[in-house]
């Protein structure tokens, strides 16, 4: 899309000195004013009549001139209009004059920061999950903000007007945003999984997709907020969680499958102590045992690394021959 933005190349003057000018030129349309008055009470009043005339229209330029002051810190703009036409965008901070007929608009270029309540959505696997983001974002595009996006829109409402004060118009850039960020979210969340559940695809999950899911999340959202004209600096999911309805199934699984990949640990170390004492045993010929002997050994001592509780001890005062 073209960009319509252009630097405002009107005259500006400086604001301290116009100040000066509508300070004098008040006071000669008043001195004029007065002065006319006196001379028509002292002669035949033609000269007086036109010296009122005079200071009056002067008077009346004088109050216009006033509408023409404009004081800009820094990061803020204003984009200005001649009878409706974009004359373009002045950004300059500090204290100036304008011609008072053009329409000045004054919108913020500071960062703002979105916390967006988190929403529900569905995964790839149709799964209902709880995701929410924080957003840090710009106005780069004065035209675009506002004048490619319509106020209606942007207002939220039927009726709703954004008005030409700085508060109004970037509140509803923002109500812009979020909406906008909703529909990205969303978008983003349903092409993956919430996570790994079966631990063998190495399918980029949200859980675990990190920065490949936040640069995902922020390339959409400037895609969609280019067209009023606004950049991301950054998008992060900062929430992320299984919906409530199946928050807790989806627990009991994550423990089930937690306390399987425990156990497979525990036998897998418990068959290498049971390899290792029958390979000792053997090596070191302590004591001769037949199959049926190493069998029972291998038994009782995978029951004793595997179980849960504590074994208990019995004593076997026999001799390994019966």
């Amino acid at each position: 899309m073209e960009n319509m933005e252009c630097k405002f190349n009107g005259m500006v003057m400086n604001g301290f000195l116009m100040l000066f000018v509508n300070f004098a030129v008040l006071i000669l349309s008043i001195v004029g004013i007065v002065f006319s008055i006196i001379d028509l009470d002292s002669s035949d009043g033609t000269c007086g009549g036109w010296m009122l005339g005079g200071s009056l229209l002067l008077l009346v330029v004088n109050i216009m001139m006033w509408c023409g002051f404009m004081m800009l810190e820094p990061n803020e703009a204003r984009a200005l209009t001649w009878f409706g036409k974009y004359s373009g965008t002045f950004s300059q901070a500090g204290y100036y004059w304008i011609n008072p007929f053009y329409g000045a608009k004054k919108v913020s270029l500071r960062a703002r920061n979105l916390d967006a309540e988190p929403i529900k959505v569905n995964d790839k696997t149709g799964n209902p999950v709880m995701i929410g983001l924080v957003l840090v974002w710009k106005l780069k595009d004065t035209y675009k903000a506002l004048f490619e996006v319509d106020s209606q829109t942007m207002a939220g409402t039927a009726q709703g007007q954004i008005g030409t004060d700085v508060r109004s118009i970037m509140n509803a850039l923002e109500r812009f945003v979020r909406v906008q960020s909703d529909a990205a979210l969303r978008q983003v969340a349903g092409q993956y999984a919430y996570d790994d559940e079966d631990n063998k695809s190495n399918e980029l999950t949200l859980r675990g997709g990190g920065e490949e899911i936040n640069d995902q999340l922020e390339q959409k959202l400037n895609e969609r907020l280019a067209l009023a004209g606004i950049e991301v600096v950054e998008a992060r999911i900062n929430y992320l969680a299984y919906a409530p309805e199946i928050a807790a199934v989806m627990l009991r699984r994550q423990q089930a499958s937690a306390i399987i990949t425990a156990r497979e640990k525990i036998v897998e170390g418990a068959v290498s102590m049971v390899k290792m004492a029958l390979d000792k045993l053997s090596n070191e010929e302590i004591v001769e045992l037949d199959d049926d002997k190493k069998a029972a050994m291998v038994s009782n001592l995978l029951v004793v690394l595997c179980g849960d509780d504590s074994a208990q001890p019995v004593v076997n005062t026999g001799t390994l021959n019966h």
